[in-house]
């Protein structure tokens, strides 16, 4: 036979495991120091400006 389960409860457990999933994301996200962030930009930044560089103008004729 199959197990009984509470669906309220269910739904609540679940909803508990999603806020969790969400908190250690934004722990993530918002958690950084000043220093740590302004770090990750610079990276993303070097890192855009690289690829930018490479980009090929269709304009111009080969």
């Amino acid at each position: 036979m199959a197990e009984i389960i509470n669906l309220r409860q269910a739904r609540k457990h679940k909803a508990r495991a999603e806020k969790e999933v969400r908190a250690q994301e934004n722990r993530i996200a918002f958690g950084r120091t000043k220093a740590e962030k302004n770090l990750s930009r610079a990276e993303r930044d070097l890192a855009q400006s690289r690829l930018d560089q490479h980009k090929r103008d269709d304009n111009e004729k080969p």
